[in-house]
């Protein structure tokens, strides 16, 4: 039986959370309108096309928002750590929200640049952002 908090793969989603055992960031684009759809969906919300394919993304981007969080929700949580919301080059309007592995929550900041990594959990490759300043 699979963990409960991992995602569950769907046709829409499967690439997303797959293709980090290749070290890619896979975002979902509309053939039609060249659209990028995250979370990754079958049908174009903009054009209303099923031609949907994911396109590896360059997997870096600008630190739009990001929270740290003290409490311990599961047992084995270690704490603290903080969730940053990416602004993704090269996908206009995607931003991935995700844990930033090696930065204090003092040295985060808007606008810091970073570059997506990923953890394995099972069947999944969970993306992980690092900073690219230091």
């Amino acid at each position: 039986m699979s963990d409960p908090l991992l995602p569950e793969l769907t046709p829409e989603n499967t690439a997303f959370w797959t293709s980090g055992a290749r070290g890619e960031l896979m975002i979902a684009h509309c053939d039609a309108c060249d659209h990028a759809i995250h979370p990754p969906e079958l049908i174009c919300p903009k054009c209303l096309s099923r031609r949907v394919t994911p396109r590896a993304a360059r997997g870096s981007g600008t630190v739009h928002s990001f929270t740290t969080n003290h409490q311990r929700w599961l047992p084995d949580l270690t704490v603290p750590y903080t969730l940053v919301v990416v602004d993704l080059d090269g996908q206009p309007g995607v931003r991935l929200t995700a844990r930033l592995d090696d930065a204090d929550a003092a040295d985060v900041a808007i606008g810091q640049r970073v570059q997506v990594g990923f953890v394995q959990a099972e069947d999944v490759w969970i993306p992980h952002f690092r900073r690219m300043d230091g």
